[in-house]
């Protein structure tokens, strides 16, 4: 379903009514949240969805919406009459402020560790169906992503006792995306839509330095898709947090 308006009928009534011919329709079941990535937009969507059956969450994990726009800035914008490389955005994407992170939100231990897509898969699924926290991407939250199920994905896994309330802790955090920072030594969180935590810190030697290097390059090559795990300990034999994500190209979050 789409509907497209011109610039002068974006406003928070235009899209309630738009929200309101969705849910209308016969195939349609209300959902219980509804996902935004633009800031910018906040006060309409808000607004428009006051008085509808669902809320407004403010996150990047936007993923099928996101890899459909990231695909479209490749190979279908560029194709338009009239299309200009140059041309300004209409909206800006600037990420937050690293902030310093609650202490119950921190594990005891962490590691960067690589796992094939189908496992990584398959441990989402079952952590999720266990009575655990996370969410799962698979091929419809995956558009324009051919991966094979043998792809090494990069993910951190966090380590603690009390793992399960950790687990539901950051569960409310709408993670979208780990990120590596070696001027700052530091494993950076970035939730909502723009809010960035200092996750975890490590020593910038050179070891630890191209450790970070390669996970970052793990998740280019896996085209942003990445995990955070959490359990107890390394040897647990499941998870009681694990979320995959995908980070995007700025362009399409504009």
């Amino acid at each position: 379903y789409a509907e497209y308006f011109p610039n002068n009928k974006i406003n928070s009534v235009q899209l309630k009514a738009a929200l309101q011919r969705v849910l209308e329709l016969p195939s349609v079941r209300p959902p219980l949240k509804m996902r935004f990535f633009r800031a910018q937009m906040a006060t309409i969507i808000t607004k428009a969805a006051q008085d509808l059956p669902f809320k407004t969450i403010p996150s990047r994990r936007c993923s099928s919406l996101l890899g459909w726009l990231q695909e479209r800035h490749v190979s279908v914008y560029p194709t338009h009459p009239g299309y200009d490389t140059n041309a300004p955005p209409l909206m800006t994407y600037e990420a937050g402020i690293p902030q310093e992170l609650a202490d119950a939100l921190r594990g005891e231990q962490w590691a960067f560790v690589m796992l094939p897509l189908a496992q990584v898969q398959e441990e989402a699924a079952a952590t999720i169906g266990g009575g655990g926290f996370g969410e799962l991407l698979s091929g419809a939250t995956l558009p324009g992503l051919t991966l094979s199920p043998e792809v090494l994905i990069p993910g951190v896994a966090v380590f603690s006792q009390r793992a399960l309330p950790l687990a539901a802790w950051t569960n409310g955090l709408e993670l979208a995306a780990l990120k590596a920072d070696p001027e700052m030594g530091s494993l950076l969180l970035e939730t909502g839509v723009n809010t960035r935590w200092r996750y975890a810190n490590y020593r910038r030697t050179t070891t630890a330095n191209q450790e970070a290097s390669d996970w970052e390059n793990a998740k280019i090559q896996a085209g942003g898709v990445h995990f955070l795990a959490i359990q107890t300990d390394p040897d647990a034999p499941s998870c009681s947090g694990f979320w995959m994500m995908r980070e995007f190209e700025a362009s399409a979050l504009i």
